[in-house]
């Protein structure tokens, strides 16, 4: 099923360098609606519950301590086309390869401090959203 809706959250390294307001520029500038948004920090028992997928992992313990570090901005936005174009948006995980102007190149220090996540999927964009917002204020 595809939506014109997906998730995004700005990651700790972005929220703690102050990049959370330019970010969310790029983001209305590039023509998405901010359907929901809050700032948070998760326990890495939540990180885990959030993270889950990645449970078998190598880098699975240490994403959790990551995400868990500090505050993130949940956010549902809204645009046609909408997890496509906001993974163009974002930019390659790896910001060394990562098109200039995307967020994760303008922002993202490493691949593991990549600033933000965004969904891949409409299905995962339905489950990470659901997971920070209730159903009334997403999908």
């Amino acid at each position: 099923m595809t939506t014109n809706r997906t998730f995004t959250m700005i990651k700790p390294d972005a929220v703690e360098a102050g990049n959370t307001g330019a970010i969310i520029k790029l983001i209305e500038e590039a023509g998405f609606r901010i359907v929901a948004m809050t700032k948070t920090q998760m326990t890495s028992e939540r990180a885990g519950q959030f993270y889950e997928v990645h449970a078998e992992r190598p880098f699975y313990n240490d994403l959790c301590a990551y995400m868990s570090s500090g505050a993130i901005v949940p956010m549902i936005l809204e645009k046609d086309n909408a997890v496509a174009d906001f993974r163009k948006l974002i930019g390659a995980t790896n910001p060394a390869n990562a098109e200039e102007g995307t967020i994760r190149k303008l922002y993202a220090t490493s691949i593991e401090a990549n600033a933000i996540h965004g969904s891949d999927s409409d299905e995962n964009a339905q489950i990470e959203g659901s997971f920070f917002f209730s159903r009334t204020q997403q999908f």
